[in-house]
């Protein structure tokens, strides 16, 4: 695999040419800057192959007529449409750099000072941004890790749906059977949506008449649900207040949810398979499972977003891709509060963040530094944060030295010397 560490471009020599791209979903526009100050005026090019061709046609006359030795290409941290041209551009002999879209916002109200956004004056700021030294290298995940990118990304949009849906049937729940929640609390569980699929509303779970209700119950939720709950849902609906205006049509529309959620659960359980296969392949993957607490799907996930954890030097460059590197805002006398950046991935700090849930449980392997952060006077959310940061050290350096955790090393090694 490839390095693919983001490291920032310091230096445009004066044998380098400076081309930027501003990518949409149509027509991109590039941009070329020679280094003695000659460009070429914005042009446009659609985003297919034929395309692609005329840019680099274009942008490899512009090299050779001043001749130049390097190509550095430059754009904005984008979404999808830009992933085609940049696979395009991997396989020539270029430099290929991002810029943070909020530089920018920011070097764009320098020029002019005005906050106008146009295609023709967004790749001009981009070269400015390459120029002084505030681009990064373009990380671009290979084999495993790219298809486990794919995959938790694919795995956290169908969660989306699935919570979206969720949101959906509790409305319409409420509209014709409002006491349905009050009783069963939660619609997601197995013995809820067995009675939404068979017994909808309060006329029909009346019809169930009590001692069925109660069988049916007791055999869904495999006894945690008996006669206390069944009487509670059958007394709420022979008294419902839900409406009887339109309910067909509500009905209808349950079903397809239902049926959806349906299909939703066995997509992520199928993605869920994929991930576990393709982290097989990562070699430093056992390490990092050997965490108490920290399952498959986290690891492949947090794998997939930072792409390969060895091609990392220190714990402070990994930090920064998740957002949780600190920083602070003081002037003067005035402290200000240490908080994370939050410019990173998103989903990254979405599964630190879940996995220091889990290992400051009772047992875990965070729980006792957990609770001296809440000791020192740390709110609990900041805490959960602070060991988020501390587990993706942990990780860090277990996938660098290719070794196992040790759950109380430290204090084993002290046993070990006094003994």
């Amino acid at each position: 695999m490839k390095d693919i560490q983001a490291k920032k471009v310091k230096v445009i020599n004066k044998e380098t040419l400076i081309v930027t791209v501003d990518i949409s979903k149509v027509t991109n526009v590039g941009y070329c800057r020679c280094p003695n100050g000659i460009d070429l005026k914005p042009f446009g090019f659609h985003n297919n192959g034929q395309g692609f061709k005329s840019f680099w046609d274009r942008i490899a006359h512009m090299k050779k007529a001043h001749n130049l030795k390097e190509i550095v290409i430059g754009f904005e941290s984008t979404g999808s449409y830009g992933e085609p041209l940049i696979h395009y551009l991997k396989k020539k002999k270029v430099n290929l750099v991002q810029v943070n879209p909020m530089h920018t916002k920011r070097v764009k109200e320098l020029t002019g000072n005005s906050p106008n956004k146009t295609d023709q004056k967004d790749p001009k700021v981009i070269a400015d941004i390459i120029e002084l030294g505030h681009a990064l290298t373009v990380v671009l995940p290979e084999g495993s890790a790219a298809e486990l990118r794919r995959l938790a990304h694919a795995r956290e949009r169908a969660i989306q749906r699935q919570v979206s849906l969720y949101n959906q049937l509790q409305d319409l729940v409420f509209i014709i059977f409002p006491e349905f929640l009050q009783v069963m609390k939660d619609v997601k569980t197995k013995s809820a949506r067995f009675l939404l699929e068979h017994s909808p509303t309060a006329q029909d779970i009346v019809k169930f008449k009590l001692e069925s209700l109660t069988v049916t119950l007791r055999k869904i939720s495999r006894g945690q649900l008996g006669e206390e709950r069944a009487k509670e849902l059958y007394e709420v609906a022979k008294r419902s207040i839900g409406i009887k205006e339109g309910r067909r049509s509500i009905l209808f529309e349950i079903k397809e949810i239902l049926s959806t959620i349906e299909t939703t659960e066995r997509f992520i359980a199928e993605i869920e398979k994929e991930m576990s296969h393709h982290l097989k392949d990562i070699s430093y993957s056992r390490c990092i499972l050997s965490m108490k607490g920290i399952g498959e799907i986290t690891v492949a996930g947090l794998i997939g977003e930072v792409g390969d954890f060895r091609k990392y030097k220190t714990i402070s460059e990994v930090l920064k891709l998740a957002g949780l590197d600190l920083f602070e805002i003081s002037s003067g006398i005035h402290k200000g509060q240490r908080r994370i950046s939050k410019r990173g991935r998103h989903l990254m700090r979405k599964l630190l963040f879940f996995a220091a849930l889990n290992v400051v449980r009772k047992g875990g392997i965070m729980h006792k530094q957990y609770h001296r952060y809440l000791e020192r006077g740390m709110l609990k959310m900041k805490a959960l944060i602070a060991v988020s940061r501390k587990l993706l050290g942990l990780i860090f350096v277990l996938a660098r030295d290719h070794s196992e955790y040790i759950e109380d090393y430290v204090e084993k090694q002290k046993l070990k010397i006094a003994a």
